[in-house]
């Protein structure tokens, strides 16, 4: 079992260096690319370092209290949780700087989308590879220290353990949460910080570079460029490991914590759960997605290993799907002979021993449906991006008013998508099978990082192409890749989405357990009451939070992006000569200030989403916190959809015009579909992508201190 999870963690992390290093090798070009990309491997370097300072300040404290409140185990695996998440956005950071200027030259060598294609994704498979073997790494960890050598997983001691606070739990549910936690923090910083990062740099650069004095995107005169593309790094490559790797840990933790508390409260109602098919629902979720991984080193191989096609998207299709396809077949099997022989009807399971296995197919099939709908709704090859551009012909207002329309639109099918998934997922195996749902979507997480992570890189290749004034041949093979990530970047987005609202059913059923704890007596059903005031209020509370944090978050990125319009615009005054070409813009200023905003912007939403259960608790109880995340889940659900699509169909609207439709660049509807594409920059790389984080980092740790704000709170102290 342990070596079994031992080498796809080894042949994930191996493959990635071996990418690396093969990247790396490569010709990275001629003096002025090398010039332009040591700049923003720079300008990444230093983000990253000042931010994980902060967060080894922050992560300390939580340690500290975590081991006085909860346990040292928690502690513990909250460090070892927070070290995998921060290894795999750096060293997915450090790819990403090396391989962009290299897929430019690959542009300009061989004048082949294939060929180009393929450096580009071989980069983006390291940042994909990383988050699967690291967080496969870190659960193995603790599966194999807290789990078989301090016996945390043994029947025996999956009961309610009481510490010295008098605060009941089951060890071995606290330990991963911990690390589900530790994964959360990091993710939230990543993705809030190089969210707003990215965008402060891509709207000043817009703002004032396009629109106002008509030069084009990534041109070496516009002193925001730089900065522009640092925050492709920080923003959507490490903040995307790091919030998909929180996305696959969360969901595999859902299971194994409502494993652990089915097994509890069976005994405590007088149908308990076989002590071995216990321990086999705890293991399972980790040996599945480790299938998943090894599937996703074949899908990743299979592109790289042979000659590819002018023809981008269909072979990233192709990665994807054989990846999906291999996970799909060989967990089938593994499901079989793993639960084969044992009485799997006492763990509600329908199907018999493929219950968990069909749930979670539930999730991938959902999941992929998800990813088109995505695809339709931003991609310019469909109607609803193609209304955005031709909408443009009528100014900007249009062009904002129809990007709102498609958004909206686009979150209803999604949505419906995952009730059914649920409802499915519930009949075959229950809220077990709800979990694995949510397993079973990411379970390929390492390819669809990789597919993702390709397009941040090609982008960048694009502006050192445009910069260092290469043939516009290579911008034109580099803007093919580039759009092409923006549609696979909203299906990624789809996917940590739809996987969040699973995982995070799965971890409310689990705060409702833990809620209850030692007093589960044989009337004992897994309800919350909505009619109940506090709940009620709670829910109401918890639907609107999302949209405060949102807010936070957009205004975070104008703060960031007026201070460098400001900026670009004292430059181009004051400097004159930039515009002609006789003055070198300062690019330094300008990373300085979105690396100082960002940094300052990010912890007012990150403070919220840690401490909003922890003072509603505290206050009011656990009926409250419960309607809380009840709210905040419906609620973000449907914004992170919105947000994502609206601002990913204005990005490709802009690309369409770009390429020559409706008069092409430079002319007044490019400069409003220009505009579209910077109202959308905050909500699908900065709000969307948050929103996610958000549910889950609330739900674990309501999670987590459930049992003490159940127990210690204003209300009940005082008996209102």
């Amino acid at each position: 079992m342990f070596g079994f999870i031992s080498i796809a963690v080894i042949a994930a992390l191996g493959f990635a260096a071996f990418n690396y290093f093969a990247v790396k090798k490569m010709d990275n070009g001629n003096e002025q690319m090398i010039e332009i990309a040591g700049a923003i491997e720079d300008g990444s370097k230093a983000f990253i370092r000042y931010e994980y300072k902060i967060i080894a300040i922050v992560a300390f404290a939580i340690a500290i209290l975590l081991s006085l409140v909860v346990s040292w185990h928690t502690a513990v695996t909250f460090i070892l949780g927070a070290v995998m998440s921060a290894s795999a956005g750096w060293i997915g950071m450090k790819i990403a700087t090396l391989a962009n200027v290299r897929v430019t030259n690959t542009a300009k060598e061989t004048r082949s989308i294939g060929a180009t294609l393929k450096v580009a994704f071989r980069g983006g498979s390291v940042m994909g590879l990383c988050v699967g073997g690291f967080a496969l790494l870190g659960l193995g960890i603790i599966y194999f220290v807290f789990g078989k050598v301090l016996g945390q997983t043994s029947p025996e001691q999956l009961q309610i353990h009481t510490n010295w606070l008098g605060i009941a739990d089951i060890p071995f549910t606290m330990t991963v949460s911990g690390y589900a936690l530790g994964c959360s923090i990091i993710a939230m910083f990543n993705r809030v910080g190089g969210g707003i990062y990215t965008k402060a740099a891509d709207m000043g650069a817009d703002l004032v570079g396009k629109t106002e004095a008509g030069i084009p995107e990534d041109d070496p005169r516009n002193p925001a460029t730089i900065a522009d593309n640092v925050g492709d790094n920080v923003g959507d490559v490490a903040g995307l490991g790091a919030d998909l790797l929180e996305s696959f840990v969360g969901a595999i933790i859902s299971s194994v914590v409502l494993a652990a508390y089915m097994f509890y409260t069976g005994n405590k109602i007088g149908s308990p759960l076989d002590s071995e098919l216990v321990v086999k629902l705890i293991y399972f979720p980790v040996l599945f997605a480790s299938i998943g991984l090894i599937s996703s080193i074949i899908g990743v191989f299979t592109l790289i290993a042979r000659k590819v096609s002018a023809h981008p998207h269909r072979e990233l299709n192709i990665a994807t799907w054989v990846s999906a396809s291999l996970t799909l077949i060989l967990t089938g099997i593994f499901t079989w002979y793993y639960f084969k022989g044992s009485d799997v009807a006492q763990a509600g399971f329908k199907a018999g021993v493929f219950s968990p296995w069909i749930a979670a197919i539930m999730g991938i099939v959902s999941g992929i449906i998800i990813g088109q709908l995505a695809e339709y709704y931003t991609s310019y090859d469909f109607k609803p991006t193609g209304k955005i551009a031709e909408a443009s012909c009528e100014g900007t207002a249009l062009t904002i008013t129809q990007g709102l329309a498609a958004g909206m639109t686009s979150v209803f099918a999604p949505v419906v998508m995952l009730a059914v998934a649920i409802i499915a997922a519930n009949a075959v195996a229950g809220l077990y099978g709800v979990a694995m749902a949510a397993v079973g979507m990411l379970s390929f997480v390492a390819a669809t990082v990789s597919v993702d992570t390709y397009g941040p890189i090609a982008d960048n290749a694009g502006g050192i192409s445009e910069m260092a004034k290469l043939d516009p041949e290579v911008r034109e093979i580099t803007d093919k890749l580039d759009s092409v990530g923006n549609t696979t970047a909203a299906i990624g987005k789809g996917f940590a989405i739809g996987s969040a609202a699973l995982a995070a059913l799965s971890l409310f059923a689990s705060f409702l357990y833990a809620q209850k704890g030692a007093n589960i007596d044989e009337g004992f059903s897994l309800v919350l009451n909505m009619i109940n005031t506090m709940t009620l209020a709670g829910a109401l509370v918890g639907a609107a939070l999302p949209y405060l944090f949102s807010g936070i978050l957009i205004e975070a990125v104008a703060k960031a992006a007026r201070s460098m319009v400001q900026e670009v615009r004292r430059q181009f005054k004051e400097m004159p000569g930039i515009l002609t070409g006789e003055e070198k813009p300062d690019y330094k200023t300008c990373i300085e200030i979105s690396t100082k905003g960002s940094i300052r912007e990010m912890v007012l939403p990150a403070l919220i989403s840690v401490s909003m259960p922890l003072i509603c608790g505290f206050i009011f109880g656990a009926d409250f916190v419960g309607g809380l995340l009840i709210g905040t889940t419906l609620s973000s659900i449907m914004l992170a959809l919105f947000t994502a699509n609206s601002g990913g169909a204005w990005d490709n609207a802009k690309k369409y015009v770009e390429q020559g439709h409706y008069g092409g660049k430079g002319s007044d509807i490019h400069k409003a579909a220009v505009v579209g594409d910077t109202v959308g920059d905050p909500l699908k790389d900065t709000v969307g992508p948050s929103l996610d984080i958000l549910i889950k980092i609330m739900a674990v740790v309501s999670l987590i201190s459930v049992s003490i704000f159940g127990k210690y709170n204003l209300f009940s102290i005082f008996g209102w």
